[in-house]
């Protein structure tokens, strides 16, 4: 019998995305696909389109989707459902996993007249409980990398067939995704690929072998158009497969007729994982290095057999994918309102509110996966899409949780998910969580009118492949390689080894640095300066009075500044006739205390820099500067910031006249493109020296306020 093969794609563009990377990403990679494989109507293929694509491609390349309808209509294409806005389904309530998979299956069917089978399970993300969930939703099949079956307990001879899984009674069957093929496709000669496939086709007679992988690695990713059609690799890989498949070698097969001849007659339980570089990366980051050190120890031992290092790889073992909310706290409190804003909608539909469908799509849009993560592309580290979830998640909520006119609303309860109570105020147009237990910072802040929330930044932290970065500086490797990214990216700008800086506390606003009088702006910006009280990121104790038309929350911690005792007590108000939050600050210290100096941090997420529409302002001075630059300013009562592009006009003003420092807050990671330098907000400090010898107290107001620009 001759092995079966399934070819199978997914073509995904996130939430959020830049227009044109859409465009590019469909000139290069989804469209040429397609008139190649029309030219070969005896191979047969799989295709899964993401929803956030699917609508793009409906709105701009409707011819695009005539073509695969016509495929499908010969049927040379099997077209897979999924969950509708490319969500990770583990991390959401079950009446969303199973909302958003209904959701697109009813789509496709309009579009395609086809009954969905099968699904693309985003990022192959898996736990027991999807089995129940998938079933429940009408799917009869979906697709894990073969290294999960490895994980389950398989042998590689038995990776060649379907399987049942179960969870609570409920039968789903999966296939193995080969990994061999995903690294030979198309990343080796044409010829080894197919040499795989007859070579397994004599060892395991009536063998089928799944090649599913992203769509974008023919033509999107670096290098790939030029390798896959100008080159030809496609056309060579697609002449071999015809050629075999006449001379009965191997068989193409949708992933349906494999099931209706040959039903899955075995179970397997999966444990919880992902593909093999998924549980890698979701390692924290010294245990990345660590499992990646152990993996060439094991490839470079000379002790063991090829057969033996296979056996010690597969019970060397990753992360889940859920620990990313523990690596990274940005991904934890976004997940957070996430859950927040999905109990909101779910309320809206029990009391039957009218605009439950409309937000229900922008919550389920909310929960696009590459956000909430990081590995190989840029996910979490991309502002625009981590901007682009909050943007649907606060649509979502403004439509079902909307503050009446001059009313605020308060509320203390485990925002996000650290153990502890946070709280929330908010009026018609504003949202501010503040975290008592950690320095008293507001930690998010949202815009309604404008669906932003300013505090959604990045702290800089040590990631693994910065390690390449410095090697490169030092010349162990060509920092200008280009080369195909299942081999490694390439350097996208110079110097980057320098900009490699970590923060050791959270950027957020509202942070209190009790600093030396002599500190610098250039010792701020290099982290080289010492905390002269205990102030920043330790627990505040916290007292909130709301009434419905004004919230105070009152945050107090006394510890010692230069060795003397000292009291600060900071309170955040905000009222339900006005867009601005009073922040009002008050220090009691010894007359011993020698003079420090009080910086008040603040972080302006969200708003880009390097456009001349988006720039500083402060007394005086229109458009002074743009947001990524430094600046060293004295004796100012208002600075301000404007984006004109997101629509906002910010500023704080000072009651007492105040220095000011402004810095870039960027990152260095890498994507698709290579590594890289990101603009992820701008930081705004507020600093005055004080000296307390003489009254032992001092007292500031300041004012945060938004105007929203037409």
């Amino acid at each position: 019998m001759p092995v079966r093969l399934v070819l199978g794609l997914h073509n995904h563009q996130p939430v959020g995305n830049f227009e044109d990377v859409f465009a590019q990403a469909h000139h290069d990679s989804y469209q040429p696909f397609v008139h190649l494989i029309a030219q070969y109507p005896t191979l047969r293929f799989a295709l899964h389109i993401s929803g956030p694509l699917l609508e793009w491609q409906e709105r701009h390349r409707p011819a695009y989707l005539r073509e695969l309808n016509h495929l499908v209509e010969r049927g040379q294409l099997e077209i897979l459902g999924g969950a509708f806005y490319e969500p990770i389904l583990t991390m959401l309530p079950r009446r969303d996993r199973i909302g958003q998979i209904r959701r697109y299956s009813e789509k496709l069917n309009d579009l395609f007249g086809v009954t969905v089978e099968g699904m693309w399970l985003a990022e192959r993300v898996w736990e027991a409980s999807l089995a129940s969930d998938l079933a429940e939703a009408g799917i009869k099949f979906t697709l894990l990398d073969d290294h999960q079956f490895v994980q389950a307990g398989l042998e590689d001879a038995e990776l060649h067939e379907p399987y049942w899984t179960e969870d609570e009674g409920r039968l789903l069957t999966v296939f193995p995704i080969s990994e061999p093929m995903r690294y030979l496709v198309p990343w080796k000669e044409p010829a080894a690929a197919i040499r795989y496939l007859k070579e397994l086709g004599q060892a395991h007679p009536n063998a089928v072998v799944v090649c599913a992988d992203d769509g974008e690695k023919f033509g999107a990713w670096p290098e790939t158009h030029r390798h896959c059609y100008t080159n030809g690799w496609l056309k060579q890989f697609f002449d071999g497969l015809q050629e075999e498949l006449a001379a009965g070698t191997i068989q193409m097969c949708h992933l349906s007729e494999v099931l209706r001849a040959t039903p899955a007659n075995k179970i397997v339980y999966f444990p919880d994982g992902s593909y093999r570089e998924m549980t890698e990366w979701a390692l924290p980051a010294p245990r990345q290095r660590t499992y990646q050190r152990l993996q060439q120890e094991i490839d470079h031992a000379a002790k063991w057999s090829p057969e033996e290092k296979a056996v010690l790889k597969r019970f060397l073992r990753g992360g889940v994918w859920r620990n990313f909310r523990m690596k990274y706290p940005e991904v934890r409190e976004m997940y957070a309102r996430m859950l927040e804003v999905s109990e909101a909608v779910e309320a809206a539909r029990q009391r039957q509110d009218p605009h439950f469908e409309e937000a229900e799509r922008e919550l389920y849009r909310g929960q696009c996966n590459c956000s909430y993560w990081h590995g190989a592309f840029g996910g979490l580290y991309l502002p625009h899409l981590r901007h682009a979830v909050y943007h649907h998640l606060l649509q979502a909520d403004r439509l079902v949780r909307s503050v009446a006119r001059n009313h605020v609303e308060c509320q203390e309860r485990d925002f996000n998910l650290d153990g502890r109570k946070e709280i929330c105020v908010r009026n018609h147009h504003l949202a501010v969580y503040l975290s008592p237990h950690e320095g008293g910072m507001i930690y998010e802040l949202d815009l309604f009118p404008i669906r932003h929330n300013l505090q959604a930044g990045l702290a800089r932290r040590p990631e693994p492949y910065h390690a390449a970065i410095q090697e490169a500086a030092r010349g162990k490797q060509d920092a200008h390689q280009v080369s195909l990214i299942a081999e490694g990216p390439r350097f996208k700008q110079e110097g980057l080894e320098k900009r490699l800086q970590y923060d050791f506390s959270p950027r957020k606003s509202w942070l209190d640095h009790f600093l030396h009088e002599a500190v610098s702006l250039e010792q701020v910006q290099q982290g080289a300066f010492g905390e002269a009280g205990s102030f920043l990121g330790q627990p505040y104790e916290a007292k909130l009075t709301c009434s419905p038309h004004e919230a105070e929350a009152a945050l107090t911690r006394s510890a010692d500044v230069f060795g003397q005792p000292l009291t600060l007590t900071k309170t955040l108000r905000l009222s339900g006739k006005q867009d601005d939050l009073a922040l009002h600050y008050h220090i009691e210290g010894s007359p011993k205390t020698p003079r420090f100096r009080l910086a008040v941090e603040f972080l302006f997420a969200g708003m880009a820099a390097g456009q001349p529409d988006r720039y500083f302002s402060w007394s005086g001075q229109a458009k002074a500067g743009p947001l990524e630059a430094m600046l060293q300013l004295t004796d100012l009562t208002e600075f301000g910031l404007t984006d004109e592009w997101l629509k906002l006009h910010t500023k704080l003003r000072s009651a007492q006249p105040a220095g000011v420092w402004t810095l870039p807050l960027q990152t260095v990671s890498q994507s698709e493109g290579g590594y890289e330098m990101v603009h992820q907000g701008s930081r705004v400090f507020f600093h005055w020296l004080i000296d307390l010898r003489q009254g032992g107290s001092w007292s500031n107001e300041l004012h945060w306020q938004f105007q929203f620009l037409h």
